[in-house]
């Protein structure tokens, strides 16, 4: 099939935009040519492409301001870039519009262990952080199952969790300052190493922000010190719903594990064959429970929780007796999502979030719709506070199998929020739920949200097109913005 000619007004419009960022970031910090945009056409959410005017990778913090500074002035969109494996459409570039690629910002510029916090640059990975502390016996917390890949950049854009996220908290709770440059070019320090400051949590409303507030360039991350003992329980079941109750029951105990994990046969067979992690192959659910802390606060937890499996018909219990056999327990998890690409051509990974109570309910509803479908699924996701990570098995090359797909995803989204829930609990809303934002908000609730964007981006140029189903021009909302640093934030220090 020909392909339609390019427009020739986007021709001349994108020569101008890439001899202007050449200005601004000159040598190889600009890529045009097609063979070079086609590593940015994409995001993790790879059933989505889009080939974007040009990217930029700056290389300081005053190329990254003039960039935006030149793009507000001359009305050109621009979608921020980390590593690129946001899960749900986030760091999608637009036809018209240039990525901004943070890749070069690299470099952790302070350990301060007598604080416990880290400053690194937005396009520090999330596992660089933890190995560049081990030695004095420090870790970061959050640990997404892409931390050797992700950037903590993008943990911050999407509140990024993580296996140990149910004691240790999200992306946010272990957040304690950034940098940003809002689209005016204009450069913001929100937080820093102390203690919460007063006023309006900014921070809060930029953790999360899925990029369309500014872009992060310096973050200051809590540290803590490594646990004196992690102990690591697989505890295998007949049935999700047992296994879901289980749950439920440890929780309920009292008992907090630092992780708190749940698998489906399907998604133990595949990363049992994968990554030969020792998994009870023929369970239909699994548990992966640690805890960690005092060596004898670990014994009389792990004990209580065996006792609670066992009261809901464990099939199998086997407790890590060393380091490496804890850390093989977690292998097998932390590569869950590669092993399913293994049994099937593709697959999609939903995101959201429910009360653990009604976990057997959506588990049983999940299978159902599955089975209305005609497609596979591996349930992979993190129990303890309820994030769903359902991945859905299709095959692109078959007629119909995406669009059959995606619609089962967005049921399960709908059915999240039916039982209490929420549309996502990590991975951000980005294009893929966009459109479900009003099974969860009204339109007064989304005009409010909006009128956040409006106050740091007035003209709506910033990763525009992402988490909200229709966006309202600023006149319509009333604006109230950052303006030439005046007015609505003057208490905001500057630089």
């Amino acid at each position: 099939m020909r392909m339609p000619a390019p427009d020739p007004a986007l021709i001349v419009r994108k020569d101008e935009i890439v001899r202007a960022l050449r200005r601004i970031v000159p040598g190889e910090g600009v890529v045009s040519e097609p063979e070079g945009l086609v590593p940015f056409q994409s995001d993790g959410l790879s059933a989505y492409r889009q080939t974007p005017l040009a990217v930029v990778l700056p290389q300081t913090v005053a190329q990254v301001s003039a960039v935006l500074a030149w793009c507000q002035a001359n009305g050109v969109k621009v979608v921020p870039r980390g590593a690129g494996t946001s899960l749900s459409g986030g760091a999608l570039p637009l036809e018209d519009g240039v990525v901004l690629g943070m890749s070069k910002f690299s470099r952790i510029l302070e350990v301060d262990l007598e604080n416990r916090c880290a400053v690194v640059q937005p396009g520090v990975t999330n596992l660089a952080i933890s190995t560049a502390v081990r030695d004095q016996g420090f870790y970061y917390a959050p640990d997404p199952s892409s931390q050797i890949a992700c950037t903590i950049g993008g943990n911050v854009a999407e509140n990024s969790g993580g296996v140990h996220c149910l004691k240790y908290g999200l992306t946010t709770n272990n957040v304690l300052g950034c940098e940003i440059v809002l689209m005016s070019g204009e450069v913001v320090r929100l937080g820093g190493k102390g203690f919460d400051a007063a006023g309006y949590d900014l921070l809060g409303v930029v953790t999360g922000s899925e990029g369309l507030l500014g872009v992060v360039t310096e973050v200051t991350v809590r540290l803590l010190p490594t646990p004196q003992t992690a102990r690591a329980m697989l505890v295998g079941f007949a049935s999700v719903e047992a296994a879901g109750e289980c749950v439920g029951d440890i929780i309920a105990a009292g008992v907090i594990p630092a992780g708190l994990e749940m698998m489906d046969n399907p998604a133990i067979v595949a990363a049992e064959a994968f990554v030969h992690a020792g998994y009870p192959v023929g369970a239909a659910a699994l548990l992966i429970v640690e805890l960690d802390g005092p060596e004898a606060e670990c014994a009389e937890l792990s004990a209580h929780v065996v006792a609670l499996a066992e009261a809901r018909g464990a099939t199998s219990v086997q407790v890590s007796t060393s380091e490496a056999e804890r850390l093989a327990f977690w292998a097998g998890r932390k590569a869950a999502f590669p092993a399913v690409g293994r049994i099937s051509p593709d697959y999609y990974c939903m995101d959201g979030t429910i009360p653990r109570r009604q976990l057997p309910h959506v588990l049983t509803r999940i299978t159902e719709l599955g089975a209305h479908y005609g497609l596979g699924v591996a349930n992979v996701f993190h129990a303890g506070d309820g994030n769903l990570h359902p991945l859905i098995l299709y095959d692109a090359d078959k007629p119909g199998e995406l669009e059959r797909a995606e619609d089962f995803g967005s049921d399960i989204l709908r059915l999240c929020v039916e039982v209490g829930g929420v549309l996502t609990g990590e991975h951000g809303v980005g294009v893929e739920k966009r459109d479900l934002m009003g099974e969860m908000f009204n339109e007064t609730d989304l005009a409010c949200q909006q009128r956040v964007k409006c106050a740091f981006d007035p003209d709506l140029l910033l990763n525009p097109g992402k988490v909200f189903p229709r966006l309202h021009r600023c006149a319509e909302l009333g604006r109230v913005h950052v303006h030439h640093g005046r007015v609505a934030f003057p208490d905001l220090p500057r630089f």
